[in-house]
């Protein structure tokens, strides 16, 4: 007689065991799959917005029309905005108090803009861990669903006095599902993992260029400002 042997009718007759591993296997992977899409959409609103402050910033406007600007926006603005207003902040916070020292005043901007940079990059790197853990545990998780089905399968022979292979393939195939299925939710992640992680790092460089060049800037018109003061 024909078995069916199709991978819903496996998993039916499958045991406990290797049910609650393939049940959690899906969990996580339809998990891992929002994790990755709703990262792919977040890299690409943040990659828009710092493109648009960009060009803002290089047009010609003043550093007190874009700081304005930011404070208004400070909700839907984007990284590299974030990180601008942080540094004017502090700039002008310190210029307030008459500090004239240039030092103290790109000591203090730079510091600002570095914190606020750690805390938008916790941001954007936040659920990168989630799909490493994916991609390294979820295949050991089906492969022990796989072991413990053919443990399974193998007990069950035991009482069996003539063993063939039609007795043997429906438990083996029903453990192997198990890990098929755990390498069907982690290489999705670990393949999002590796994409993710590029363009983050572009992003982290991108800013980290950004806050170069506006301390320049700044320190030019430190300068200039110290200049015309004498």
């Amino acid at each position: 007689m024909n078995q069916d042997l199709s991978i819903v009718t496996l998993l039916l007759n499958a045991s406990f065991v290797v049910q609650l591993v393939v049940f959690i296997l899906f969990l996580v992977s339809i998990t891992s799959w929002t994790v990755i899409f709703k990262k792919l959409f977040s890299l690409r609103k943040i990659r828009s917005l710092n493109e648009n402050f960009e060009k803002d910033f290089w047009s010609g406007k003043s550093l007190n029309e874009l700081f304005s600007s930011a404070t208004q926006n400070a909700r839907s603005a984007g990284p590299m905005e974030r990180i601008f207003a942080s540094g004017m902040r502090e700039y002008q916070k310190l210029r307030e108090k008459r500090i004239t020292d240039s030092s103290l005043l790109m000591d203090g901007a730079t510091r600002a803009m570095r914190a606020s940079l750690q805390r938008e990059m916790d941001a954007i790197e936040s659920s990168l861990s989630w799909l490493a853990s994916v991609g390294s545990v979820s295949p050991y998780v089906g492969l022990f669903g796989t072991v413990w089905g053919i443990m399974h399968a193998f007990t069950g022979l035991a009482a069996l006095q003539q063993v063939t292979l039609a007795k043997v393939a429906p438990g083996i195939a029903e453990a192997l599902v198990a890990t098929a299925i755990g390498l069907f939710a982690a290489i999705p992640a670990v393949l999002a993992y590796n994409r993710f992680a590029r363009d983050i790092d572009r992003v982290s460089i991108q800013l980290e260029t950004f806050m170069e060049e506006f301390s320049n800037i700044l320190q030019r018109n430190v300068s200039s400002q110290s200049a015309s003061a004498h």
